[in-house]
C-alpha cells in the first residue's frame, strides 16, 4: 500500500479549472457482462449517470439514466421487448435513446429523447466510450482481453465501490510491495522479501510496466491453496499499466527450476485484470477478474481463488479508503516518496499530460 503519492490539494485544484477531471477519448469499462442482464443497471461513470441494459438481441445498450419528461431514473424502470420504459409515466425509449411511445396520447414529442453512449462487449467486459467534443464517436475499437477466452484458464470476477480517487487505486496495484504487510491470509509472504524483490520500470507512451521477482519465497496460502508445490518457490510479478486499467499476471514456479523471464514458463499462474473506471473524483468502480491454471480441480480451484482475491481486494479497499480521509485530514503535511514508487509515479504523470490535452 503506497501513501506517499498523491496530493489532495491537487485534487481540489482539478476540480475547479476547466480541463477534464479524468483523460478522454478512451474506453472504459462500466461492467462486467454477467452485471447486464434482464433489469436495467444504473451507475455514475465519469461523472455521468448512465443506464444500461439489453436489447431483445442481447446487445448491451447504455443512454444516459433520466426519463426526458421528468428526470426520473431509467434505471427505475423495467426492459421490455421494445427497450426500457420508464417507471414513473411509462415513456418507453430504445436503446439509441429515441422515444417510441408516450403511454396516454398518439404523438411522441419531436424533442422526447436522451443521449445514447457507444458501448462494445467483448471478452466478458462492457466498455463504453467516453470521448471529448472532438471525438464524441469512438476512433478506436476497445482493449482486447483475451485472457478470458483462453482455454488454458478460469476466470471469474466481481465490482468493488471505492470511496477514494480511482489513481490512489493504480497507486496500490502498481505497488506490490504491500503484499507482505496487508495481504498475510491471501497472497501476502516475507514482508522484507516484497520489499526487496528485484524490480524493473518500463514505459513508454501511455504504459507503465513494472516487472518485480522474488526468487526463494515461501509461497503464499492462496498459491498453495491451489497448486501442489514443493517447498520454496521463484515468484514474479508483472504489471502492465493503461490510463483504463491494469494488468497483472503473477505467479511461481518451484524454486530453481525455471527462468522466470521465459513467457511460457509453468507453475502457477493468476492473470488478473483491474479496471478502474472514476465515478466522481473522490469515488470509484474497480472492475476485477482473475484467471488461473488449474492442473485439476478447475472449478473448485477456481472458486478458491476468486474467494481468496476477493478478500485481498476487500483489504485493499479497507486501507486506501482510510488512507484518503487520512490525505484530507493531513492536507497541509508533506509526503515523500521512497523507491518502489517509480511506477506509480510514471503512471500519475501519464494522467496528468492526457488531462491537460
Amino acid at each position: 500500500m503506497n501513501v506517499s503519492l498523491a496530493d489532495p490539494e491537487t485534487l481540489t485544484q482539478q476540480q475547479s479549472e476547466s480541463k477534464p477531471e479524468f483523460p478522454l477519448d478512451m474506453w472504459y469499462v462500466a461492467a462486467l457482462s454477467k452485471e447486464v442482464n434482464d433489469k436495467p443497471l444504473g451507475r455514475i461513470l465519469l461523472n455521468q449517470s448512465v443506464v444500461l441494459f439489453r436489447t431483445p438481441d442481447g446487445q448491451v445498450a447504455a443512454l444516459e439514466n433520466r426519463c426526458c419528461h421528468r428526470d426520473l431514473p431509467l434505471s427505475y424502470g423495467t426492459v421490455e421487448e421494445s427497450g426500457i420504459r420508464c417507471g414513473y409515466h411509462g415513456l418507453l425509449f430504445d436503446g439509441e435513446g429515441k422515444c417510441l411511445e408516450v403511454p396516454g396520447q398518439d404523438r411522441v414529442p419531436r424533442k422526447a429523447f436522451v443521449s445514447a453512449y457507444s458501448v462494445k462487449e467483448q471478452d466478458s467486459l462492457i466498455w463504453i466510450w467516453f470521448g471529448s467534443e472532438e471525438n464524441s464517436e469512438p476512433s478506436c475499437e476497445p482493449p482486447r482481453y483475451e485472457v478470458h477466452t483462453d482455454e488454458r484458464y478460469v476466470f471469474d470476477g466481481g465490482v468493488f465501490y471505492y470511496e477514494a480517487p480511482y489513481q490512489l487505486i493504480h497507486d496500490n496495484l502498481l505497488d506490490l510491495s504491500h503484499l507482505g504487510y496487508v495481504h498475510l491470509r491471501t497472497i501476502g509472504g516475507n514482508a522484507k522479501v516484497h520489499m526487496g524483490a528485484d524490480m524493473k520500470v518500463e514505459g513508454e507512451g501511455d504504459t507503465v510496466r513494472v516487472v518485480r521477482h522474488m526468487r526463494n519465497s515461501t509461497p503464499p496460502p492462496t498459491y498453495t491453496m491451489a497448486y501442489p508445490f514443493e517447498d520454496k518457490v521463484d515468484r514474479w510479478q508483472e504489471i502492465e499499466f493503461h490510463p483504463s486499467h491494469l494488468r497483472i499476471w503473477t505467479g511461481a514456479v518451484n524454486v530453481n527450476t525455471e527462468s522466470l523471464d521465459d513467457p511460457d514458463r509453468g507453475g502457477f499462474h493468476m492473470r488478473g485484470l483491474h479496471a478502474i473506471t472514476p465515478e466522481t473524483a473522490e469515488s470509484s468502480h474497480y472492475f476485477w477478474t482473475v484467471a488461473s491454471n488449474p492442473e485439476t480441480n478447475k472449478d473448485e480451484i477456481n472458486k478458491i481463488v476468486t474467494e481468496q482475491s476477493a478478500m485481498t481486494f476487500e483489504e485493499d479497499k479497507v486501507v486506501i479508503e482510510a488512507q484518503y480521509q487520512n490525505m484530507k485530514r493531513f492536507a497541509d503535511r508533506p509526503m515523500i516518496d521512497i523507491h518502489v514508487d517509480v511506477g506509480p509515479n510514471r503512471a500519475r504523470r501519464i494522467i496528468k499530460r492526457l488531462c491537460a490535452g
